[in-house]
């Protein structure tokens, strides 16, 4: 497996846990849609992907770096060693009478979203193992 496979073996491997995060994130909205004054979560993982991504394969970061324009300024916290998806409030729907903003639909499309995509990965990363196995069977077979 050369090094570039490798590395994107490990990004497809940290999608799928981020994926799987945002499903259990997803099921939780679900399980509370009747609990009083719950709020829907989401999380929010591109980010924290494209830093993995940039580490990875050595690109260039796509954070925009601060200017320090003096001494005096306390330096910035380089945080791009903790790439971890971010949680937030899913806001923007109707809340029903006893505070619940909980969307069903919006939520079981969601996790329709979220399983498609895992599953996306799942493949890719079996056809990515399913090539390297055809290749060391057919090298063995020349010997």
């Amino acid at each position: 497996m050369s090094i570039e496979s490798a590395r994107t073996m490990s990004l497809a491997k940290k999608a799928m846990d981020y994926r799987a995060i945002r499903q259990d994130m997803i099921s939780s909205n679900i399980a509370n849609a009747d609990t009083p004054f719950y709020r829907p979560r989401d999380v929010r993982f591109e980010d924290a992907l494209a830093i993995e991504k940039a580490k990875l394969l050595k690109e260039g970061s796509p954070k925009l770096e601060m200017a320090k324009t003096n001494n005096a300024h306390i330096a910035l916290k380089d945080t791009s060693r903790f790439s971890k998806p971010t949680s937030f409030f899913r806001d923007g729907h109707m809340a029903r009478n006893d505070g619940n903003s909980v969307d069903l639909d919006v939520e079981t499309t969601e996790m329709s979203k979220n399983s498609v995509m895992f599953n996306a990965l799942v493949g890719a990363i079996k056809k990515q193992g399913g090539i390297f196995k055809a290749v060391i069977d057919a090298s063995s077979k020349i010997q």
